[in-house]
């Protein structure tokens, strides 16, 4: 691990729980090793399990906010001149822009769980003007148990939380095609509810 990077952990973990809150808001290192570190903590007796995961919760959430809102009322022109600094390319945007339009509001969970997408979904959703609730209510839904499972296996990893990628691998698979099927189904869904509105007003 380079001298930065630990650098950056030793403050988190001075900062206890609010440490992992920030370190989930401002993401200059992937969640997943920011929660294992959490799950770390909990087990030199640092932190408690149910205080990392509401920690974890309330960092994502509020990263996901401040995009969402970005999108809302800054729009694709500021997230092209600044996004580079939220570590979010044009091409990601794109990709989610994408998924959003194709796939609906629901993909605001399901996105979660895959690479590339998962960090910039809540930027279309802005755009589009998606309701406050209801993209919170995914995203919070979405958010707990990816902060459980990396908090969980962090916690069991201990002082080998490092090895977090490619331990977590056989359980991300998985999850990664659970999400991309519910996926699927709520676009069969959408698509047979759209079919039959069209069936019942002629």
């Amino acid at each position: 691990m380079s001298q930065f990077i630990q650098t950056i952990f030793d403050m988190l973990s001075n900062m206890g729980y609010f440490g992992i809150a920030v370190g989930l808001m401002i993401e200059i290192i992937p969640s997943e090793v920011v929660l294992a570190y959490g799950g770390y903590l909990i087990s030199t007796g640092k932190l408690s399990f149910i205080g990392a995961i509401a920690a974890g919760t309330l960092g994502g959430i509020f990263a996901q906010w401040f995009l969402y809102w970005i999108g809302r009322y800054g729009g694709r022109p500021i997230l092209n001149k600044y996004g580079k600094y939220l570590l979010i390319r044009p091409s990601h945007i794109e990709v989610a822009q994408k998924w959003f339009s194709k796939y609906g509001s629901g993909v605001i969970f399901t996105a979660r769980f895959i690479p590339v997408v998962r960090h910039a979904i809540s930027i279309p959703a802005g755009i589009a003007k998606m309701s406050f609730p209801k993209f919170s209510i995914y995203t919070i839904l979405a958010i707990i148990p990816w902060s459980i499972l990396f908090i969980y296996l962090g916690m069991k990893l201990g002082s080998n939380w490092e090895s977090i990628n490619s331990t977590a691998r056989p359980f991300v698979t998985p999850v990664i095609f659970i999400a991309i099927l519910l996926t699927l189904i709520y676009i069969i869904f959408n698509w047979r509810n759209k079919k039959r509105e069209k069936m019942i007003n002629g």
